[in-house]
């Protein structure tokens, strides 16, 4: 099962104010692992940012002043996402961005019943716990030291391997379906922005000479060890 997991960063709090997207981070998933598909863009919002919204994310008027607008980049956006599951943080916050993007761009919008809420989820497995990203990610051990500011981007990466513990977790390497262990044959999107994401791989490291050595000196001093009472 294919889902996309998302997050947005913007002029401030409300598009019903005339507040825009400047920023959208997308990450494809199949069957809950990470295929190293990525979309991520920044826009102009043809308007000032907001000071406070800026102390968040950090992207200030003149970074963003040479970026396409949103209308730009609306094709590629939704053929990045398809029509698959939308999963976000929050994510009426970021739908009803990213429906106003949408339709200033005479495009459809997209229904609410594609969305996964992560806050949602959250909420109804850690009641009267924090929710936020930071707070979830403290729970699962999911690492944010390089989180300095808010990125669509970063935060959904961190977001994804929250989704994966919100969801019963995974264990790497037991599936048997090939999408799960191996990227899509397809080439994934470009963009300035675009990142791989690793896979995590069992290896156990072959003993040293020197381990080896130590090991045979202990075993030499076992006195009637079972093995060799059995021979």
């Amino acid at each position: 099962m294919r889902e996309i997991i998302f997050d947005t960063e913007t002029t401030g709090l409300s598009p019903d104010n005339g507040d825009r997207i400047v920023e959208f981070g997308g990450l494809e998933l199949v069957n809950r692992v990470e295929t190293g598909r990525s979309f991520h863009a920044y826009f102009n919002p043809e308007r000032a940012m907001d000071p406070a919204a800026q102390a968040i994310h950090g992207l200030s008027d003149a970074f963003l002043a040479d970026k396409p607008i949103f209308a730009d980049r609306v094709e590629e956006l939704l053929d990045f996402i398809e029509d698959s599951p939308l999963v976000a943080h929050n994510a009426m916050f970021d739908l009803g961005f990213l429906n106003h993007e949408l339709s200033a761009c005479g495009r459809l919008k997209i229904t609410p019943s594609r969305l996964i809420d992560t806050l949602g989820l959250a909420r109804t497995r850690f009641p009267g716990a924090k929710h936020s990203l930071d707070a979830l990610c403290t729970r699962f051990g999911v690492d944010r030291s390089h989180r300095v500011k808010h990125g669509a981007l970063l935060d959904a990466q961190l977001l994804a391997q929250i989704y994966i513990e919100l969801t019963g977790g995974r264990q790497i390497g037991l599936s048997l379906d090939p999408m799960v262990t191996a990227p899509r044959d397809e080439p994934a999107l470009k963009s300035s922005g675009s990142v791989s994401v690793s896979r995590r791989v069992s290896h156990v490291p072959p003993a040293s000479d020197a381990e080896l050595e130590r090991h045979a000196a202990f075993i030499a001093q076992l006195d009637s060890p079972l093995w060799a009472r059995s021979a």
